[in-house]
């Protein structure tokens, strides 16, 4: 069987590089790990911790395909994060010109859960404790 311990990281393409970069850094709060710009792919890479953990490469191509996400379209559905306090995620989300859909409560496990995206449209999650 194969051992699997954890997830290491997502990888994330954007459209534009500087406004991604300021949305997961200065408005979801992730902290840089390493930038570098690989000259040959003409391309950034960024690496992100999220709550001090290495989790989040964003990258930038020239012309990237963009990704159908509504209707949902096969691959990957969304990322989703933990939080706390939902109220209190939305608020400062909201402050930060972020749109959240409306609360939803999870039928299985009556935790509360919102969505939203990033620049490009990913499907984000917050998911209460």
């Amino acid at each position: 069987m194969l051992k699997i311990n954890n997830v290491h990281h997502i990888a994330i393409i954007c459209s534009d590089y500087q406004i991604s970069k300021h949305f997961y850094t200065a408005i979801l709060g992730f902290e840089v790990e390493r930038e570098v710009f690989r000259e040959a792919r003409n391309s950034w890479k960024l690496d992100m911790k999220v709550a001090g953990q290495y989790q989040i490469e964003l990258f930038s191509f020239p012309d990237p395909t963009p990704r159908p996400s509504r209707p949902e379209a096969a691959g990957l559905r969304h990322l989703a994060f933990a939080v706390d306090d939902l109220d209190e995620a939305i608020l400062f989300l909201s402050h930060k010109n972020v749109q959240t859909e409306p609360v939803r409560v999870d039928e299985f496990t009556g935790k509360r859960f919102t969505f939203f995206a990033d620049p490009d449209g990913l499907p984000l999650e917050l998911y209460e404790k």
